[in-house]
Protein backbone atom coordinates (compact mmCIF):
# COMPACT_ATOMS: atom_id res chain seq x y z
CA UNK A 1 0.00 0.00 0.00
CA UNK A 2 2.88 2.61 0.74
CA UNK A 3 4.17 1.85 -2.95
CA UNK A 4 0.54 2.82 -3.79
CA UNK A 5 0.35 6.04 -2.26
CA UNK A 6 3.63 6.93 -2.63
CA UNK A 7 2.96 6.99 -6.56
CA UNK A 8 0.01 8.54 -5.96
CA UNK A 9 1.76 11.57 -4.21
CA UNK A 10 4.76 11.88 -6.87
CA UNK A 11 1.37 12.07 -8.99
CA UNK A 12 0.19 14.63 -7.29
CA UNK A 13 3.69 16.39 -6.93
CA UNK A 14 3.55 16.67 -10.77
CA UNK A 15 0.22 17.91 -10.81
CA UNK A 16 1.12 20.73 -7.77
CA UNK A 17 3.96 21.78 -10.03
CA UNK A 18 1.61 22.31 -13.31
CA UNK A 19 -0.58 24.16 -10.63
CA UNK A 20 2.66 26.39 -10.00
CA UNK A 21 3.16 27.19 -13.70
CA UNK A 22 0.01 27.55 -15.29
CA UNK A 23 -2.09 27.94 -12.15
CA UNK A 24 -2.21 31.84 -13.08
CA UNK A 25 -4.06 31.32 -16.54
CA UNK A 26 -7.20 29.51 -14.54
CA UNK A 27 -7.39 33.06 -12.94
CA UNK A 28 -7.95 34.30 -16.00
CA UNK A 29 -11.30 32.46 -15.98
CA UNK A 30 -12.33 31.95 -12.03
CA UNK A 31 -10.28 35.31 -11.22
CA UNK A 32 -10.43 34.78 -7.27
CA UNK A 33 -8.14 31.61 -7.70
CA UNK A 34 -5.18 33.82 -8.29
CA UNK A 35 -4.83 34.09 -4.19
CA UNK A 36 -4.83 30.27 -4.08
CA UNK A 37 -2.09 30.68 -7.21
CA UNK A 38 0.03 33.14 -5.20
CA UNK A 39 0.26 30.93 -2.28
CA UNK A 40 1.45 27.82 -4.17
CA UNK A 41 3.63 29.81 -6.19
CA UNK A 42 5.32 31.69 -3.25
CA UNK A 43 5.58 28.41 -1.72
CA UNK A 44 7.65 26.75 -4.88
CA UNK A 45 9.79 29.75 -5.03
CA UNK A 46 10.49 29.32 -1.30
CA UNK A 47 11.25 25.63 -1.06
CA UNK A 48 13.84 26.36 -4.70
CA UNK A 49 15.08 29.09 -3.15
CA UNK A 50 15.65 28.27 0.60
CA UNK A 51 17.56 25.25 0.19
CA UNK A 52 16.50 24.35 3.69
CA UNK A 53 12.86 24.51 3.66
CA UNK A 54 11.22 20.91 2.84
CA UNK A 55 8.31 20.84 0.18
CA UNK A 56 5.54 18.40 2.16
CA UNK A 57 4.74 16.34 -0.91
CA UNK A 58 8.38 15.86 -0.86
CA UNK A 59 8.58 14.89 2.72
CA UNK A 60 5.86 12.74 2.46
CA UNK A 61 6.93 10.74 -0.39
CA UNK A 62 10.08 9.91 1.56
CA UNK A 63 8.32 8.89 4.07
CA UNK A 64 5.92 6.29 2.11
CA UNK A 65 9.38 5.63 0.61
CA UNK A 66 10.92 4.77 4.42
CA UNK A 67 7.69 1.99 4.95
CA UNK A 68 9.47 0.26 1.77
CA UNK A 69 12.70 0.45 3.26
CA UNK A 70 13.92 2.90 0.57
CA UNK A 71 15.91 5.59 1.52
CA UNK A 72 14.39 9.38 0.53
CA UNK A 73 14.27 10.72 -2.91
CA UNK A 74 18.23 11.56 -3.90
CA UNK A 75 18.21 15.73 -3.76
CA UNK A 76 14.93 15.80 -3.89
CA UNK A 77 11.71 15.38 -6.02
CA UNK A 78 12.74 17.80 -8.63
CA UNK A 79 16.62 16.71 -8.92
CA UNK A 80 14.96 12.88 -8.86
CA UNK A 81 12.52 13.22 -11.51
CA UNK A 82 12.87 16.66 -13.57
CA UNK A 83 17.00 18.02 -13.44
CA UNK A 84 18.83 15.67 -15.67
CA UNK A 85 15.56 13.36 -16.44
CA UNK A 86 13.03 15.28 -17.94
CA UNK A 87 15.03 18.96 -18.44
CA UNK A 88 18.29 18.67 -19.51
CA UNK A 89 20.53 20.25 -17.02
CA UNK A 90 22.34 22.31 -19.44
CA UNK A 91 18.97 23.75 -20.16
CA UNK A 92 17.89 24.14 -16.58
CA UNK A 93 18.36 28.26 -16.73
CA UNK A 94 16.50 28.84 -19.70
CA UNK A 95 13.61 26.63 -18.78
CA UNK A 96 13.58 28.72 -15.07
CA UNK A 97 13.28 32.11 -17.06
CA UNK A 98 10.75 30.63 -19.10
CA UNK A 99 8.44 30.01 -15.76
CA UNK A 100 9.02 33.32 -14.39
CA UNK A 101 7.80 34.73 -18.12
CA UNK A 102 5.15 32.46 -18.00
CA UNK A 103 4.16 33.43 -14.65
CA UNK A 104 4.42 36.96 -15.27
CA UNK A 105 2.45 36.61 -18.64
CA UNK A 106 -0.14 34.70 -16.71
CA UNK A 107 -0.63 37.82 -13.92
CA UNK A 108 -0.74 40.38 -15.76
CA UNK A 109 -3.11 38.63 -17.91
CA UNK A 110 -5.30 38.01 -14.59
CA UNK A 111 -4.76 41.84 -13.90
CA UNK A 112 -6.13 43.11 -17.63
CA UNK A 113 -8.73 40.95 -17.28
CA UNK A 114 -9.70 41.94 -13.96
CA UNK A 115 -9.50 46.09 -14.91
CA UNK A 116 -11.56 45.11 -17.74
CA UNK A 117 -14.39 43.62 -15.78
CA UNK A 118 -13.86 46.21 -13.25
CA UNK A 119 -14.58 49.03 -16.17
CA UNK A 120 -17.29 46.89 -17.37
CA UNK A 121 -19.15 46.70 -14.32
CA UNK A 122 -18.91 50.81 -14.05
CA UNK A 123 -20.33 50.96 -17.40
CA UNK A 124 -23.35 49.06 -16.41
CA UNK A 125 -23.48 50.58 -13.38
CA UNK A 126 -23.54 53.90 -14.95
CA UNK A 127 -26.06 53.05 -17.54
CA UNK A 128 -28.27 51.81 -14.67
CA UNK A 129 -27.88 55.24 -13.16
CA UNK A 130 -28.62 57.40 -16.18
Amino acid sequence: MAGFLADVTTVVHFLALLYIGLGGFLAWRWPKSIFVHVFFAGWGVLVVAIDQLPCPLTAVEDYLRGLQGLGPLPGGFNEYYIYGELIPESLLPVVGIGAVLTLLVSYIGVYVRWRSRAHQNDTNHQVRLG
